[in-house]
């Protein structure tokens, strides 16, 4: 297939471009590159800088579909500034899906979150938990997740959306790069590499396996491969919504662990109050997902830290 991948310069979206190319698809990347990096290279890659708004001028009747990763997706920026979630995700996405619709093209791959779901306090997130997003971010993912219902069901779009929390490792030099960093295992290899001098637990005293929180972690590859999949699956006139997850998620503490082993040293932790509206568990189920499309996650967190330490030490 012909696929137009928007945001394919950014961390997860170059995996998922890479893992298309491996997978035979020819590829074109839509990217502004305010948070992208254009000296990704991926070899075989068309590159287009702009804005997802501006999709009409790329696309056209030969492409087969859109793996849609490009959004805007700090949540505490989303909360500060709103207004720049319902441009840069909602108004632009709807641009790209009108954009899809005149140029006949027939699919959609969408880059949505869990974060949909809010604070459901259950064990187990499955895609029957009603959603209700906590922060604009979320919510404007969820807009878009309703955009491709209705226009499934009116215009025969072949749409899927994935949802999924934590994304982490690396695939070579493809790595996270964020600025600002938030993530948690980046922000913990930079302590071992004494860049940051300690790491903040904040909370010890959830009711959890070991007082920290849980969080449900994916290495980047197995993410990318539930694209692809998702990809060939997308069915004509049928949005299909799939969460991606470990169905046991991994404590704060089990990824500090994890990183002292890993890399062999020392990674100081302070001890901090919880932050305000930090659920204790949020671990997302696959079940529909290993059903549907065949996917399960292969790499455990351990994979994650060791392949990110590596893409930093020989890549940054």
């Amino acid at each position: 297939m012909k696929l137009l991948v928007t945001g394919g310069a950014g961390y997860i979206g170059a995996v998922v471009a890479q893992q298309l190319l491996r997978d035979g698809h020819t590829v074109e990347i839509l990217d502004n590159l305010t948070t992208g990096h254009g000296d990704l290279g991926l070899p075989g890659a068309v590159w287009h800088e702009g804005d997802i708004s501006d999709a009409s001028e790329v696309l056209d009747p030969s492409f087969d579909g859109v793996v849609h990763l490009a959004a805007k997706s700090l949540v505490g920026e989303s909360v500060a500034h709103p207004e720049r979630y319902w441009h840069g995700n909602i108004v632009a996405s709807l641009r790209l899906i009108d954009a899809m619709r005149a140029a006949g093209v027939p699919r959609m791959v969408f880059s949505s979150t869990a974060a949909v779901y809010g604070e459901p306090g259950v064990d187990k997130i499955t895609e029957d938990v009603p959603p209700r997003p906590t922060n604009p971010y979320g919510a404007s993912k969820l807009a878009i997740d309703h955009m491709l219902t209705a226009e499934a069901h009116a215009h025969g779009l072949a749409a899927v959306s994935l949802r999924y929390f934590n994304v982490a490792g690396a695939a070579g030099a493809l790595r996270e790069r964020h600025d600002p960093e938030t993530h948690l295992i980046p922000n913990l290899l930079r302590v071992a590499l004494g860049e940051v001098p300690q790491a903040n637990i904040f909370g010890t005293d959830y009711p959890t396996r070991d007082g920290t929180a849980i969080r449900d972690y994916i290495h980047v590859v197995d993410l990318a491969d539930a694209h692809v999949r998702a990809v060939r699956s997308a069915t004509a006139g049928k949005h299909a919504v799939y969460n991606l997850g470990t169905g046991t998620g991994t404590s704060v503490r089990e990824i500090i662990d994890a990183v002292r082993v890993v890399t062999g040293r020392d990674v100081p932790a302070a001890e901090s109050p919880r932050r305000a509206g930090d659920p204790a568990v949020l671990v997302a189920s696959g079940d529909r997902a290993a059903e549907e499309l065949g996917w399960r996650p292969k790499r455990d967190i351990r994979e994650m830290v060791a392949d990110a330490w590596t893409a930093l030490q020989q890549f940054s």
